[in-house]
């Protein structure tokens, strides 16, 4: 048994905005007791990962450590057609995950006491962002 939706994301600018509730509706929509949550973002310039929920200077850590790891004012960047953090955006979602996994266990998902599910946005002014979530039973 499996059950698929897509879920659209509007992030305002740059940063990590928690998906863990629109993710967990779809789990609960599914009736998968015990499984697996599939979630796939659809774009090369964003990315997912589970991080820390509680304290947000740990996202922001993250954000700065990126943006120093990858400057937006790198000389020989050629891919710059859409302005400066096109390239960044790309190389940030490579070094990421598109993808991920999350246990399913007694209907929910498995994740832990301080971990949600998040949508990092590399660029400046995104449009809307599809995630495609797909339950599974085990």
């Amino acid at each position: 048994m499996g059950h698929q939706e897509m879920v659209w994301v509007r992030a305002p600018r740059r940063g990590l905005y928690d998906v863990t509730r629109e993710v967990a509706r779809v789990v609960e929509k599914s009736g998968v007791d015990v499984g697996l949550c599939n979630v796939f973002i659809r774009h090369t310039s964003a990315s997912l990962c589970i991080q820390e929920n509680a304290d947000p200077t740990a996202r922001q850590d993250l954000e700065e450590f990126f943006d120093k790891l990858v400057p937006e004012d790198t000389p020989w960047f050629r891919h710059t057609h859409e302005g400066p953090d096109d390239m960044p955006s790309h190389i940030k979602s490579a070094l990421t995950a598109v993808s991920l996994d999350v246990p399913v266990r007694n209907g929910r998902l498995a994740l832990g006491t301080w971990q949600g599910i998040y949508l990092w946005e590399h660029r400046d002014d995104p449009g809307r962002r599809e995630i495609v979530v797909t339950v599974r039973e085990l």
